[in-house]
Formats: structure tokens, sequence, C-alpha cells
């Protein structure tokens, strides 16, 4: 009986081995994809010269003008799109590779976003740099990104 049990594992992986395949113990997962991202702007590392930056330390560049003159304000509901990526240039959300804009009450969103987006207009787009202090570097979630942060904000709506 040994034998016969021996005989037949041996056939099995010489069979295995001949068709290429492998027993599962030494098999490995096939690769994760990981999602396509939105590639960096070339200044993701740090804001141009010619970007301007307020008092508390966001810098920021228009990459498309608005219309109008109706800013939001620190208690607004906005809608935007928006790509976030660190300084390192790994982006970490979008809502430009799925589900559409976000909506949301200005004054619910991290300080950086309550102020820089108070200093745009409909239609407008720019390119902000938030200091850490300013986006996740007090949240203890260790998912949230630290440090300074780009974000590309385009303001669809104001309510």
């Amino acid at each position: 009986m040994r034998r016969t049990g021996l005989v037949l594992a041996l056939a099995v992986a010489a069979t295995l081995s001949a068709c290429g395949g492998s027993t599962p113990e030494t098999s490995a997962p096939p690769p994760v994809a990981k999602p396509a991202g939105i590639p960096p702007p070339p200044d993701v590392a740090a804001p141009p010269r010619d970007a301007t930056t307020t008092a508390s330390g966001i810098a920021w560049i228009i990459i498309k003008p608005g219309t109008g003159t109706i800013h939001p304000t620190a208690t607004s509901t906005v809608r935007v799109n928006y790509t976030g990526w660190q300084t390192n240039g790994e982006m970490f959300e979008s809502t430009l590779l799925g589900g559409g804009p976000a909506e949301f009450a200005l004054n619910r969103v991290i300080p950086g976003w309550t102020e820089g987006l108070q200093l745009m207009v409909f239609g407008e787009k720019r390119r902000f740099w938030i200091p850490g202090a300013l986006a996740y570097d007090t949240d203890p979630d260790p998912s949230k990104p630290k440090g300074m942060l780009v974000f590309d904000i385009e303001l669809i709506d104001i309510r």
C-alpha cells in the first residue's frame, strides 16, 4: 500500500512538473493590480515661485480661472472635483476616478480646505499646497496622509 501511495505521489509531482504546474505550498498568489492613479503635477514637491501664500501658510496657483465674484463662506456647502497627492507624488484620493464630484459643508473639512476654498469662485480650478498642520497631522488616524498635501480642486457649485 505504501509503495502505491509513494508511486502515485511521484507520478502527480512529475505530471505537475512537466505541465509547469506547482503544488499549493509553493505557488505564489497572483499579483494584485494597483489601481491607476492620476499622475502628480510637476510641481507637487513644493509650490512654484509664482504661487501666492496666505498668512497661515497655504500656497496656491490658479489652474483655470472661474467666473463670477461670489465666494463660498466657511459655512457654505460646495460641490467639487479634486485630486490629492502627497509631496512625494503619491496620489491618495480623487473624485475623478469614480464617484463624481464631492459635496460637503466647508466647516466639516480640513482647515486648509475651509480657508482655501473661500478664495475661489464658481468654475475655478486651483492647486493648493496645504501645510500638515492645516490638514491631517493632528488626526490620530494612521490611514490619513501626513505632512504637506497638494490638491487640485475645481469648484463646481456653491450653496
